[in-house]
């Protein structure tokens, strides 16, 4: 049996850490080739990557560029093999997809990296065996999401760095009494119920990366603290701006001052700590990220003088905070990986499962476990504002899950979620997206908006804004608003993807129309990004394609085929958004001509 391909947001999410990773942090070469290389086949454009056309969109020569006596592209393609073998034997040593670049050519290659925990590296001195590896590759369906390639991959630690016999036995007993106490509250609580749900609700006690075992309140979130190591104007205003961004995410508890060194690390497997470092040249800032309770770093990034001069400081931490603190996040892969999940965390962590691979399946897992925190009685407005999307969701594509699902009742989650959270930018987020569904365009804008302005530093709420202004009809406002989202965080979900195609085809910009129509072609099966898809082939020439893709469309949404006004008119799409769609769609002989 082939090996399973890795799908395209998981691939763009790697991507992202790799550019991002100190062992390419200099080399501005090496970034710009790889990133040139893996975007160009991932909008299906394998084909261009000759000598040629490298010299000319990476390193800026001529057409008379001439391989045989100008050796440059060859010799930057060897270091980039060089870095890449390098990444994925130290820092990306757990990374969930492989990217290569097989000799003789450019075209990069992709696969699913299944690591299982090394002996070394397990548990010490507790008396108990080692959980399993949950790498079931031979079992499992295909990963779609960077998720479910995460579920197959458990991290690894190095045997240099396992702990001393000291720090094990300090860190064994700290964790025992950590048990004991969480299981009294366990029983106080009834909190049973809960672990023995099915596979949508993540065990509380497990084996992780950490060597212990760590129990958790269902409802905490990651916590995060700074520690500032450096000094001067660029490092105050690195720390100020992340301070800024940090506040605003309701993913995460922020506490507003330094890490204490002082702590007891191995009780906080779901701490983490943004130190500010010196960079490696005079005015460089570091950023790393690490866990409290390993030490191990999820995220180095160094900001040039430039990067962190005031007008671009916040632009550099909103790309860094929004690759780490979502559920997206580096922080939520590792633990996810590392299998220390509260309640809350496992349930978001469906949730954008959902949201990168939209299916019933990964829709009900979510919704599941969140309505299952919601029946305890949870106190999170993060809860109820996922829920009222989710809902909404299954309202708009006709899910099984939850019976007779209706807007009554998404709005009622949503209002729950403003009233608990009056903060919080889901929560006006998801009053955003229903207000956009029920066609009250002014309202959803309003928001929207409020939800930007309450996270700027969250490329996902500023996506959000720029997506309900296009939906709404003011293309030349939300596009570039939507379009800097997606090109600064590569790995965003696909209903980007789609916003940004619809701003660059209404606005004419067809050539970027077609490049985000083709970013959704690895997502599930929907009617409108069949269509999307459909449009953009045809708009870009590729008439075989065009053709594929509308007989498509034809087999799986014959009731969409035959009437796709009836869908936009549904889902409140703008008038002369809906007629320019219909007018394409008819050209490529979809619809009813009258």
């Amino acid at each position: 049996m082939e090996p399973a391909t890795p799908a395209a947001p998981a691939v763009r999410e790697t991507l992202e850490r790799l550019l991002a990773s100190e062992t390419f942090g200099r080399s501005e070469r090496a970034r710009r080739l790889l990133r040139y290389l893996v975007e160009r086949e991932q909008a299906g454009e394998a084909d261009r990557l000759k000598g040629l056309s490298i010299a000319m969109d990476v390193f800026g020569k001529d057409r008379d560029f001439d391989a045989a006596t100008d050796a440059v592209v060859r010799v930057q393609a060897g270091r980039l093999r060089e870095l890449l073998d390098q990444y994925f034997a130290n820092e990306g040593i757990a990374e969930p997809v492989r990217i290569a670049i097989p000799r003789g050519g450019y075209v990069p290659s992709y696969e699913l990296n299944a690591i299982r925990l090394p002996a070394e590296a397990k548990p010490a001195d507790t008396g108990q065996a080692a959980s399993p590896s949950t790498d079931t590759a031979g079992a499992a369906p295909a990963p779609t999401s960077h998720f479910d390639n995460l579920a197959a991959a458990e991290l690894a630690i190095p045997a240099a760095t396992a702990p001393s016999l000291t720090r094990q036995l300090r860190f064994f007993w700290a964790a025992m009494v950590l048990i004991i106490a969480m299981l009294g509250v366990l029983v106080v609580r009834q909190g049973n119920a809960f672990l023995n749900n099915d596979d949508a609700a993540a065990p509380v006690e497990t084996a992780g990366a950490t060597g212990s075992v760590s129990a958790q309140a269902f409802e905490n979130l990651p916590l995060i603290y700074i520690a500032i190591k450096a000094d001067g104007p660029e490092a105050a205003r690195v720390a100020s701006s992340l301070r800024a961004g940090l506040a605003g995410f309701d993913t995460i508890d922020f506490i507003g001052r330094d890490a204490d060194a002082a702590r007891d690390t191995s009780a906080d497997p779901v701490s983490f700590v943004f130190d500010i470092v010196p960079g490696p040249a005079a005015g460089n800032v570091a950023i790393e990220l690490q866990s409290v309770a390993t030490g191990r770093v999820l995220l180095s990034r160094n900001l040039t003088p430039a990067e962190s001069a005031p007008g671009a400081v916040e632009s550099s931490i909103a790309s860094l905070l929004t690759s780490t603190v979502p559920a997206s996040g580096a922080i939520y892969s590792y633990i996810d990986q590392s299998d220390i999940q509260t309640g809350q965390i496992g349930c978001l962590v469906l949730d954008d499962r959902y949201y990168l691979d939209q299916s019933a399946k990964t829709h009900e897992a979510a919704y599941r476990c969140l309505e299952k925190l919601a029946g305890e009685g949870t106190k999170s407005s993060l809860v109820y504002s996922e829920l009222a999307s989710l809902h909404l969701e299954a309202v708009n594509n006709h899910y099984a899950y939850p019976p007779s699902a209706s807007i009554e009742q998404a709005m009622s989650f949503a209002h729950r979620a403003i009233q608990m959270g009056p903060m919080s930018p889901h929560a006006h987020r998801a009053y955003g997206y229903l207000n956009s569904r029920l066609g009250n365009t002014d309202e959803a804008i309003r928001w929207m908006r409020k939800a930007y302005e309450l996270n700027p530093y969250d490329l996902g709420m500023a996506a959000a804004y720029g997506y309900g202004l296009i939906f709404a009809g003011r293309y030349q406002e939300g596009t570039p608003i939507l379009g800097h989202a997606v090109e600064t965080f590569s790995g965003h979900p696909t209903w980007w993807d789609y916003g940004l195609f619809v701003g660059a085809f209404m606005q004419g910009d067809t050539k970027r129309a077609a490049i985000a129509s083709e970013s959704l072609r690895t997502t599930a099966s929907k009617s409108h990004y069949l269509a999307a898809r459909l449009i953009g082939a045809k708009i870009s020439g590729r008439d075989k394609l065009a053709s594929e893709l509308a007989n498509e469309l034809t087999a799986e949404f014959p009731k969409f085929a035959a009437n796709p006004r009836a869908t936009f008119v549904d889902r409140k799409y703008p008038a002369d958004l809906t007629d320019r769609l219909v007018q394409s769609l008819r050209s490529a002989g979809i619809g009813n001509p009258s």
